[in-house]
């Protein structure tokens, strides 16, 4: 009989797609799903990131295959969605993960930084939910969807104003999505990291700027890509988390409590 913890939270005989898998913080949410006992499907831009992370995954005993994609292209998506039916025939998790940023004053910001961030963060959120959404209804056992926004959906920063602008609108889409597929017993949150170290921000992080996170976030540091795993489990979870959809989880240390 499986214990508690692997009733609430299991997730054997599901597959998950982690679309940005091949991220910092999307590969720390694949081995997390994996653990959990979910067929994992690693997407994104890098073939050797994803391969890496499918053989980590292997080495702890779970099952995962990298697929590449083109966030911001439907037909690409289309193509992830038929290769992650391939192994075991469903799709019960997607997780939109893929993100980039355009740093910089907001005068300076050009239209192809910006429009490239809105397609690869709020565009490709869409199309991952819509796609991946059908297939969930089509299939008719419910589902879940895990949109990654951030906190700067809620408190926006300088020098990241389409980033900022782009998490909103993830927050904004999660919540109507949720509710149009709530008859469907498909479950579709976000969920807001604070501040980890990654790719897409690490050109922002200089002396100034970390003092002043540090001084707004009450734990007083930078996040841990693995500890976005608890709150992901939850979320994606058809027992622990049946009753939340809708809903923005922060994981922050603390960062959005703080006002002035």
């Amino acid at each position: 009989m499986p214990s508690f913890l692997d009733q609430l939270f299991g997730l054997r005989g599901q597959t998950a797609v982690v679309i940005g898998g091949t991220g910092v913080l999307g590969g720390a949410l694949c081995e997390g799903l994996a653990r959990a006992g979910a067929f994992v499907v690693v997407s994104g831009r890098g073939e050797a990131q994803g391969d890496a992370r499918v053989a980590e995954i292997a080495q702890l005993g779970g099952q995962a295959i990298y697929v590449p994609v083109d966030v911001t292209s439907r037909e690409s998506l289309q193509e992830l969605l038929a290769a992650s039916l391939k192994p075991t025939g469903r799709v019960d998790i997607l997780v939109n993960c893929a993100g980039i940023n355009a740093a910089g004053p907001y005068l300076e910001v050009t239209d192809d930084e910006f429009d490239a961030v809105i397609k690869t963060n709020f565009t490709s959120t869409h199309l991952g939910c819509q796609i991946f959404g059908r297939q969930m209804v089509a299939e008719g056992r419910g589902g879940a969807i895990l949109n990654i926004g951030s906190v700067t959906a809620d408190k926006p920063l300088s020098r990241v104003f389409a980033y900022s602008a782009s998490k909103a609108a993830v927050v904004n889409l999660t919540q109507n999505v949720a509710r149009e597929l709530a008859p469907h017993n498909i479950r579709v949150n976000c969920l807001c990291p604070g501040f980890f170290p990654a790719e897409q921000n690490r050109k922002i992080l200089d002396g100034e700027r970390i003092k002043n996170i540090m001084a707004q976030t009450p734990l007083a540091r930078f996040g841990e890509p693995r500890e976005l795993i608890g709150a992901t489990l939850l979320l994606c979870s058809q027992t622990a988390g049946s009753f939340i959809t809708g809903a923005t989880y922060y994981v922050d240390g603390g960062f959005t409590a703080m006002r002035f």
